[in-house]
């Protein structure tokens, strides 16, 4: 875990402070079922949407009402969601349920088969010879979505992802 950092700490692109390059904790874990897996991926984004919510309204008691970083966690020890979202709206007009998905719900990456055109010289009878053309294929690609994992709609409408062939 000694090579996580938040890309907040970094300044044109390197880390302040390390070092080290900036690196990624990536793991593989293998689970007996897909409940057992849905369980975990709600449980991550679940988890993100709290630690979220913390940062936000912690970085604007820092940056907008001046506390320091010692004071703003003193303020916030204790609190609830609820408390949380109150002060980002009564101190900040910061309706929580307005910011964007992709910071409460983080970034879901998952493979997905996308239509690919590039145009590309290809040899031809004489009469067509140098003739550029338009080929389109499908290739599966990582692609980014900010949506709810946690309900039924995100696996109803990615079944592949936890088809047993996929």
């Amino acid at each position: 875990m000694d090579r996580v950092m938040s890309t907040a700490l970094c300044s044109s692109g390197k880390a302040i402070g390390l070092k080290e390059e900036r690196g990624f904790d990536g793991r593989v874990i293998v689970y007996p079922s897909n409940q057992t897996l849905k369980d975990y991926l709600s449980w991550r984004q679940a988890d993100c949407h709290i630690n979220n919510l913390y940062n936000t309204v912690f970085w604007a008691l820092v940056q907008q009402s001046g506390l320091t970083p010692v004071q703003a966690q003193e303020r916030l020890q204790g609190t609830l969601a609820a408390d949380k979202n109150e002060i980002l709206f009564s101190e900040f007009n910061i309706n929580y349920n307005n910011e964007p998905l992709m910071y409460r719900k983080g970034t879901v990456l998952i493979w997905q088969k996308v239509g690919e055109v590039t145009t590309k010289e290809v040899t031809l009878p004489a009469e067509m010879e140098g003739k550029k053309m338009a080929v389109t294929r499908t290739r599966t690609k990582p692609v980014p979505l900010y949506c709810d994992i946690i309900g039924d709609a995100f696996w109803k409408e990615h079944p592949e992802i936890l088809d047993e062939d996929s």
